[in-house]
C-alpha cells in the first residue's frame, strides 16, 4: 500500500493512537502550533486514510479522538506509518536550512525574517533554536536570543566549519554519498545539492582529492573520505564568501605526513577554483585528515603504551562479559589498537564518525554490542564514545568470534493484567525499540504464578508482582524512553548471565589450537625460531645507561644511538637518530602518571631488535603522549628493523604492553637496576611462552 501524507497528518495519527481519547482538535492545533482549522481539515484527509485499513475516526462525549477498529488492522497502521517517507519537508531538513542561514548569512537575525525563510511559526522556529542551540554548544558556536533583535551567532570561523561539516555527514550522509555519485556522473539536477553545495564543485574535488590520495598510496575509509570532502568544499565556499580562518596563536601538533598530502591537494584546488588557502586552512583539513586516516597496524604496532594497555584491559573485560577467553589473539589487538588511535583523537577533536552500519551490527550482535560498549565505558570514563565509533569496534570483536550472527537468544516475558490488547501493542514496542530482545512471550498476571520463570532472560511487567520471587522491570503499558533504558540498562548489567549456559556456538573464538586445519610441522619450527630469536636479540641487546649530569632527552637518545652503532647493532646512527626525531614530531612519547618515555622507530639501518635503558639522576622535559610536557628520568629506546615478522611484533607489543601493567612493572622499568629489569623481561617472556607454544 502506497500512501501520500504529510508529516503533520502523520503527526496527528500517532498522537491519537498514544493517547487515545486524550486529543481533541484543540489540544491537537495548540500541540502542533497551527489553527484549529488546519486541524479540521488534516482530520478529513486522516478519515479518508483510515479507511483504506478499515478503521474509523471516532469522537467521544468530550470530543476527544480515537481510532476505533481491530487491533491487527491498527497494528498494520502502524508499521505502515513507519515505512512512509512524507511529502514536504522533514524537520532535519529544515534545521539544516537554519543552520546553513546561521552560520551563512551574518551574525544576527530577526526571528520573523529567519520563520519566513523557512515557512514556519515563531513557535516552531524556537523549538528549532532550542535544539540547535544544545547541539551548537559542542562545537564552541554560541547562539543568544536578545528580545528586540532576534539570533546571534557567536563563534571562530573554525568551530563554525567544524559545526557545519558535523551536521551534514552526521545526519545527511547517505545523501551525500548518493549525490556524490550523481555529481561523478553528471546526473544530478539540483542547483544546491542539501541546499548548500554546488554539485561541480563537489564533482571537481572528489576527482582531486581521489587522485592525491592514490598518488601519495593512503588509504582512508569512505566515511572519512567523504567527510574531507565535505570539509574542502565548505572551506572553498567560504573562502570564496571571504570568510577566513581567524589566527588561533599558532598550533602544537606536528601533522608532517597529512601537511604534505593537504598541500598537494590544496595547491589543485587552487589552481582549478583560482582562490589562494593560507597555511592555516591547510593545517586545519590536515587535523581533519589525521583522524581519518587509516592506519595499518604496521604503523602502530606499539606506538602508544596507554592506548595499549587500555585494549588490553578492554580484550579482557569483554571476555570475562562472552564467557569466553580472547585474552591471547594477537591480531584482535593490533586491530584495535590500529583503529583506536585515530579514534580517541577524532573524540578529543569533537569530531564525529558516521558508520552506516550501526543500526545493523546492533541488531546481528546485540550481546556483543553491549559487551564492547560496557568495557569502553569502563576504560575510558572520561570520553564518550558514540554508537558509531562503538559498532566498528565490535566488527573487530566479531572478526575474532567467527560471528556468522548471534545465535544466542534473548528471551523476554511480558507480563500484563490480561495478557491481550496492550500487550501485544508492548511486544512489538520492544522488538522495535530494544533490537537485543529477540524472542517475546505474553503471559496474564494469572497465568504466570505457576509458569516457570528459570527460562526467561528478562520479566517486563505492566503491573506489581509482590507475590514473585523474581527480579523484573516495572514498565509503563506504551514504554516511554524510560522504561527503553531501564531494561537496556538491566541487559547491559547482566551480561555474563545472559551468555551462561547459552549456546553460544557464533562465538567460537578462533583458538590457534582449536584451528581445523594445524600448521605444518615446518611452520610450527619457524614460528618456534623466530620467537626464539626476537626474545634473545632483546635480551642480549639489554643495556644499561646512567646519566649523572643534567642532560636533554636529545643528547641521551644520540648517545644509546651511536652507542649501538659502535656494537654494530646498527649501521647508519645519524639515519636511526632522524627517524626517532620524526617519530617524536608525530605525538609524544613520554607516558603520563609515570617518570617514563619510550623513544621508539623502525628503521632499515637497525639490524635486530634492541631494548635499552637510560637513567637519569637529573630530570629532562619530554612531551607526554598526552600532549603536555612532563619530567621524565628513564628514557626507554626500542628499536627494530623495518620488515618485522609476526613474532618480533608480538615480542615488541609484549613489552610496550608490561612497562605499565601494574604499580610493581612502573617500578621496575624506572629503576636503574640491569638485573631486575631483566628478571622481568624474562618472566614476561616464560609466560608468553606459555600461554602460546607449550599450552597443549
Amino acid at each position: 500500500m502506497f500512501l501520500f501524507i504529510t508529516s503533520r497528518e502523520k503527526s496527528i495519527i500517532e498522537l491519537i493512537i498514544k493517547t487515545a481519547g486524550k486529543h481533541t482538535a484543540l489540544t491537537l492545533a495548540t500541540f502542533l502550533n497551527v489553527s484549529v482549522r488546519t486541524v479540521h481539515r488534516d482530520l478529513k484527509a486522516i478519515e479518508s486514510i483510515l479507511e483504506k485499513f478499515d478503521l474509523k475516526l471516532i469522537r467521544t462525549q468530550d470530543e476527544g479522538l480515537m481510532i476505533e477498529g481491530k487491533n491487527e488492522q491498527i497494528f498494520r497502521l502502524i508499521q505502515e506509518l513507519m515505512k512512509i517517507k512524507t511529502t514536504d519537508q522533514s524537520p532535519q531538513e529544515r534545521k539544516l536550512i537554519l543552520l546553513i542561514l546561521l552560520l551563512e548569512e551574518g551574525d544576527s537575525f530577526k526571528l520573523q525574517t529567519l520563520a519566513k525563510d523557512l515557512e514556519v511559526s515563531i513557535t516552531t522556529l524556537t523549538a528549532y533554536l532550542d535544539e540547535l542551540t544544545e547541539w551548537l554548544t559542542t562545537f564552541d558556536v554560541l547562539l543568544h536570543r536578545k528580545r528586540g533583535v532576534g539570533v546571534e551567532v557567536q563563534a571562530t570561523e573554525a568551530n563554525k566549519r567544524k559545526a557545519l561539516a558535523n551536521y551534514f555527514l552526521v545526519h545527511f550522509n547517505e545523501e551525500l554519498i548518493e549525490c556524490l555519485f550523481l555529481a561523478e556522473n553528471q546526473q544530478h539536477t539540483d542547483e544546491t545539492i542539501l541546499h548548500y553545495f554546488y554539485p561541480d564543485y563537489l564533482a571537481e574535488v572528489d576527482r582531486i582529492v581521489h587522485q592525491a590520495i592514490n598518488q601519495h598510496h593512503s588509504k582512508l575509509a569512505d566515511s572519512d573520505y567523504i567527510g574531507l570532502i565535505v570539509h574542502i568544499c565548505i572551506m572553498i565556499q567560504r573562502t570564496k564568501k571571504q570568510m577566513y580562518l581567524e589566527d588561533d596563536g599558532g598550533q602544537t601538533e606536528e601533522l608532517a605526513s597529512e601537511m604534505f598530502l593537504m598541500k598537494d591537494i590544496c595547491r589543485e584546488i587552487e589552481r582549478v577554483f583560482s582562490l589562494s588557502f593560507t597555511e592555516k586552512d591547510i593545517h586545519f583539513l590536515a587535523v581533519r585528515l589525521r583522524a581519518a586516516k587509516f592506519q595499518t597496524t604496521r604503523d602502530v604496532y606499539y606506538d602508544s603504551v596507554v592506548v595499549g594497555q587500555i585494549i588490553k584491559n578492554m580484550i579482557a573485560h569483554v571476555s570475562v562479559q562472552l564467557n569466553t577467553d580472547l585474552t591471547g589473539d594477537f591480531s584482535l589487538y593490533q586491530g584495535l589498537l590500529a583503529h583506536m588511535e585515530p579514534a580517541i583523537f577524532r573524540l578529543k577533536q569533537k569530531m564525529e564518525l558516521f558508520n552506516p552500519l550501526t543500526e545493523e551490527i546492533k541488531k546481528k550482535y546485540p550481546v556483543l554490542f553491549m559487551a564492547v560498549r560496557n568495557s569502553i565505558d569502563q576504560e575510558l570514563p572520561d570520553l564518550v564514545f558514540p554508537d558509531d565509533e562503538v559498532a566498528y569496534l565490535v566488527l573487530h570483536f566479531g572478526s575474532t568470534l567467527v560471528l556468522k550472527e548471534e545465535v544466542m537468544e534473548i528471551q523476554a516475558l511480558i507480563v500484563c493484567p490480561t495478557g491481550i490488547g496492550t500487550s501485544k501493542m508492548l511486544a512489538s514496542r520492544i522488538r522495535k525499540e530494544i533490537p537485543e530482545i529477540n524472542s517475546v512471550v505474553i503471559k496474564s498476571v494469572k497465568e504466570i504464578k505457576e509458569a516457570a520463570l528459570e527460562g526467561y532472560d528478562v520479566v517486563i511487567s505492566t503491573v506489581r508482582l509482590p507475590f514473585l520471587n523474581v527480579d523484573y522491570i516495572l514498565v509503563n503499558p506504551l514504554l516511554t524512553e524510560e522504561d527503553i533504558q531501564s531494561v537496556q540498562n538491566f541487559l547491559q548489567k547482566n551480561i555474563q548471565k545472559l551468555t551462561k549456559d547459552k549456546d553460544y556456538r557464533s562465538f567460537q573464538y578462533k583458538n590457534k589450537t582449536a584451528s581445523t586445519e594445524k600448521p605444518s610441522f615446518e611452520e610450527t619450527m619457524k614460528q618456534i625460531k623466530d620467537v626464539h630469536g626476537s626474545i634473545e636479540s632483546i635480551l642480549q641487546n639489554l643495556r644499561m645507561y646512567r646519566f649523572s649530569d643534567a642532560v636533554s632527552h636529545d643528547q641521551v637518545i644520540s648517545h644509546v644511538v651511536k652507542a649501538a652503532e659502535k656494537e654494530r647493532l646498527i649501521t647508519n646512527a645519524s639515519c636511526v637518530i632522524h627517524q626517532l626525531k620524526e617519530r617524536e614530531n608525530k605525538g609524544g612519547l613520554g607516558i603520563p602518571q609515570t617518570s617514563m618515555a619510550l623513544f621508539h622507530c623502525r628503521e632499515h639501518h637497525v639490524k635486530e631488535l634492541i631494548f635499552q635503558v637510560s637513567h637519569l639522576e637529573q630530570p629532562c622535559t619530554v612531551k607526554g603522549m598526552d600532549g603536555t610536557n612532563m619530567q621524565a628520568r628513564n628514557l626507554l629506546l626500542m628499536l627494530a628493523p623495518e620488515e618485522l615478522s609476526e613474532a618480533q611484533q608480538e615480542i615488541l607489543s609484549l613489552i610496550s604492553t608490561s612497562l605499565i601493567e601494574d604499580h610493581e612493572a612502573m617500578m621496575i622499568f624506572s629503576s636503574s637496576n640491569e638485573e631486575i629489569i631483566r628478571k622481568k623481561l624474562e618472566d614476561t617472556f616464560h609466560e608468553y611462552l606459555r600461554n602460546n607454544l607449550i599450552k597443549e
